[in-house]
């Protein structure tokens, strides 16, 4: 879409000519290189550096990034930019058009050598011209690392000093890929990467279109994307499909209540990107310091970060779904989950008492309302203490935590990271032993950093510490000794500090105060956590504050293994690349409003792109009251999130707390989720083993229709069950997309027939429609979520019952949606649903169905335009009903 115009002086030529991008012609041998002026040429018209008017706006990169300053033109010229001053701008954007922009041949890095290796090119880059910013490095070292035929790695690093690089397991390929299907090329002066798509030519990777920096404490880099169309760059409360009009992202793990245009508990700088043609490609930095990710409209991405190297992959895919898989294995492929971790959780900070909770969960028994696990926020503890539990109020814990069992049901109880350093010595044994292992953050005089959280004055332990995993298994085992619980919760674990920085403040060096901040929360890096500065086993905390809760989660799924030896449970505020290895995750403290229940589907659409498919919002919403009407539509959509959890503060909003008619048809939104089981439990095998969405984007499936890139109030189920549901109050219908097919409807119509899956599947209308990609409206009564299934697919399902276990017994049902041309298939992964590592050690059943070979109790078919004669299985005639719906 765009060329460069070279322009020769002090040479002999015939004609000024226009080339194609063609990087290899800028590194001209210097006997033919003279004097090269670079403008750009867009569809648009001619871009040259003088006047910078004449610069397109959408292409204006920002010179003046540091959020809040009022640029002036002298600021501007004194690091020779641009500058055009605009009183308005004309986007919505949050920073809107930039005053101060570089000029295209701002100076940068030269690339003044490459030569090829057993893995690639290695490269060097000098720096002739200082920058604005302090400490630039002059003389860096870049490898461009062909490791697979779909994944370029690309490292940029200082040679003189070694920096900080993010701690995770990647994988390290010792040989070059054979058949790769990008090309890289480079641009000498200023130093560009270009990375193409064999097959079309697209660009990738561009990073010509602005300077390249690379200073101690700031790291800029800038790309062209082939189209508007980018996902992921977690964690922040905003729409699926990004918005490219001058929006900017920032990272930097952060307690608080989800909102838009903030930072967000956790950090993934990754992002999907879908191209002109329906093909897709990914981009992962690996880099854990605080960071501004800026979208424009050209449209163009800027990174820019704090600390650490430029160390990126691009996963060429050529789908989404490759992309994803291509991902994961990189940071690695999410956790099989223990089997009622897929079950219906309740959860509450406000039960006063354990006979308070085991009152609900009589309730819940005694209205047959699933249920596999009860929580415990932090009321059980004694004093907010970790590790304790109020022997007075929650007396009859130990007694509940065995009840649970008894009817198969589990319990979960939160910890916060945060260690009460105010005890009597001698009575507290998580700080007493912590202090003498030496395993707590230190300030950075090497004194203990205390801070404040729920329990008064605290320390924090340091999880980059190995010591502070055994500590951290001590902890949990003591404990599980005298309260058999079955999982754990991790909040408060970006680390969370109600102090900024601690109680004796922070110092005033460059950690706290570098030379550019991000846009963080609070607008310092110690906002509501601990000082940059303080110390941890690996690093400082300026560089590695966003893993704490990926470290948090390591511990703690390895501790769960050795207690039960079982599948650990743990669910994680704060996550970072690779946590789904460890933990899920929930989308934290929203509210009980309808825009939240709206929000958390591109929520958890994102979290499934990021590897982290155990997912899912607080169902009927954390703070605030909840309606009646917002609980039912709530639990309908949560029956679908694949972490399905009520929880919320104070008030009561469990099933049991409503009238009957919500009641029942929050009762019949759950049984519909455990009649799904099998199917779920398949999609989270085909995630643990393929990288594969669990909950997926119509995107993912229908490649070529375009309409699908944005939606984000409708998703599927892997590919076969697309969920519709109501995210509006007062409303008895919704409008949901069809993408072009056959779909069949799959509600159920009355308030009964979930008492058994027989009366669940010979109840559904079989009424099919043919979309040629259209939105329909659809009636959505108040005991309904629309569910439709897409033609060709064999969905395996059980009666469900009072928890997963006992569904898990009951005999398999198939529902099978014939194709236009009679065809379907499915599969079904089985195993007991709680060892470790059954696939891995072959003690599964793995069935494929197709609509010709099924053999199980009963079968139901859609789409049978007019009644059989007879009907045979395995050659032998069989009893059947056929219905004027085209149901047998």
């Amino acid at each position: 879409t765009w060329e460069r115009k070279i322009i020769v002086s002090n040479c002999l030529i015939r004609s000024i000519i226009f080339i194609k991008l063609n990087p290899e012609l800028l590194l001209l041998p210097q006997s033919r290189r003279c004097s090269i002026t670079v403008a750009l040429l867009t569809l648009g018209g001619l871009i040259v550096p003088e006047p910078c008017s004449q610069i397109p706006e959408a292409w204006r990169f920002d010179c003046y990034p540091e959020r809040g300053a009022v640029v002036t033109e002298e600021m501007c010229h004194a690091r020779n930019c641009c500058f055009i001053q605009r009183s308005q701008a004309k986007t919505s954007g949050r920073n809107g058009v930039p005053w101060c922009f570089y000029t295209p041949d701002y100076p940068s890095y030269e690339l003044v050598s490459i030569t090829d290796t057993e893995i690639g090119k290695v490269g060097k880059l000098l720096r002739n011209k200082k920058t604005y910013y302090p400490k630039d490095i002059d003389a860096l070292q870049m490898e461009v690392l062909y490791e697979e035929d779909n994944r370029l790695r690309v490292k940029i690093t200082d040679p003189a000093e070694k920096r900080y690089e993010v701690p995770i397991d990647v994988p390290v390929v010792q040989k070059k890929a054979p058949n790769p299907s990008y090309t890289v090329d480079f641009i000498k002066e200023p130093f560009g990467l270009i990375v193409k798509r064999t097959q079309t030519g697209t660009v990738l990777l561009n990073t010509s279109i602005a300077p390249l920096f690379y200073a101690d404490q700031f790291l800029q880099m800038s790309t062209l994307l082939p189209s508007r169309f980018i996902y992921g760059l977690g964690e922040h409360r905003s729409n699926f499909l990004h918005d490219v009009q001058w929006n900017t992202l920032t990272m930097w793990a952060r307690d608080v209540p989800p909102m838009e245009l903030t930072n967000l508990y956790g950090v993934h700088p990754f992002y999907l990107s879908m191209e002109s043609d329906g093909m897709a490609h990914g981009f992962f930095m690996l880099n854990s310091n605080a960071m501004d990710v800026a979208l424009q409209p050209a449209p163009a991405l800027t990174w820019r970060m704090i600390g650490g190297i430029l160390d990126f992959y691009i996963f060429l895919g050529p789908d989404p779904s490759s992309v994803i898989a291509q991902y994961l294995d990189v940071v690695g492929k999410p956790a099989m989950p223990i089997f009622w971790a897929l079950g219906y959780h309740l959860c509450r900070w406000g039960y006063k008492t354990s006979n308070k909770i085991w009152n609900v969960v009589k309730e819940m028994r005694n209205y047959g309302i699933p249920q596999d696990v009860q929580w415990n926020d932090i009321d059980y503890m004694d004093h907010a203490l970790d590790f304790t539990y109020d022997t007075v109020n929650f007396s009859s814990l130990p007694d509940l935590v065995k009840d649970l069992h008894r009817h198969d049901q589990h319990y979960v109880m939160i910890l916060d990271p945060g260690i009460s350093n105010s005890q009597l010595p001698g009575s507290y044994w998580p700080f007493d032993e912590g202090m003498k292992r030496g395993i707590f953050i230190n300030d950075s005089n090497g004194d203990v950093l205390i801070g404040k959280v729920w329990p008064g004055l605290t320390a924090f332990p340091d999880f980059s510490n190995p010591d502070t995993h055994e500590w951290w298994y001590q902890n949990l085992k003591r404990f599980h000794e005298k309260v058999p619980f079955d999982g754990v919760w991790i909040d408060m674990n970006e680390p969370s500090n109600f102090f900024d920085g601690s109680l004796n403040g922070c110092p005033d060096n460059e950690l706290e105060n570098p030379p550019y901040t991000p846009g963080i929360l609070g607008g310092t890096l110690k906002a509501k956590t601990v000082c940059a500065s303080a110390r941890q086993k690996i690093s400082t905390h300026y560089n590695i504050h966003s893993l704490y809760g990926l470290m948090e989660a390591k511990a703690t799924e390895s501790a769960l293994r050795k207690i039960t030896n079982k599948r650990p449970f743990v669910i994680s505020r704060s996550t970072f690349p690779s946590q789904g290895k460890y933990s899920g995750h929930w989308l934290g403290d929203n509210r009980s409003q309808w825009k939240d229940l709206a929000t958390s589907i591109p929520g958890m659409l994102t979290f499934n792109i990021l590897g982290i498919p155990l997912i899912g919002a607080d169902i009927c919403g954390f703070g605030g009251s909840t309606t009646e009407e917002l609980c039912v539509r709530w639990t309908q959509l949560g029956a679908f999130y694949p972490f399905s959890r009520n929880h919320n503060s104070i008030d009561e909003q469990e099933p049991t707390a409503f009238s009957p008619a919500a009641r029942t048809a929050m009762k019949e939104a759950i049984l519909l989720r455990y009649s799904l089981f099998p199917h779920l439990y398949t999609l989270f095998h085909h995630a643990h083993i393929s990288g594969h969405t669990v909950v997926t984007p119509l995107l993912f499936q229908f490649l070529t229709d375009e309409k699908t890139y944005g939606i984000d109030k409708q998703f599927l189920w892997g590919k076969s069950l697309l969920v519709t549901p109501v995210l509006e109050a007062g409303r008895d219908y919704v409008v949901g997309y069809f993408p072009k097919g056959l779909w069949y409807d799959f509600h159920t119509v009355s308030h009964t027939s979930l008492e058994t899956l027989l009366e669940i599947h010979n109840s559904l209308s079989g009424d099919s429609l043919i979309s040629s990609g259209e939105e329909i409206n659809l009636q959505a009564p108040k005991d309904k979520i629309n569910l439709h299934l897409r033609e060709g697919s064999v969905i395996p399902t059980q009666r469900p019952n009072a928890t997963l276990w006992v569904s898990s017994g009951q005999p398999l049902h198939l529902i099978v949606s014939l194709s236009e041309d009679g065809l379907a298939k499915g599969d079904l992964f089985w195993d007991d649903g709680e060892t470790l590592d059954t696939y891995e050690k072959d003690q599964y059943a793995y069935i494929y169905f197709t609509a010709t070979y099924i053999t199980v109790e009963t079968v139901s078919f859609y789409g049978v335009k007019t009644e059989p004669e007879n009907v045979t299985v395995n050659s032998q005639e069989a009893a059947f009903t056929y219905r004027n719906n085209q149901v047998i």
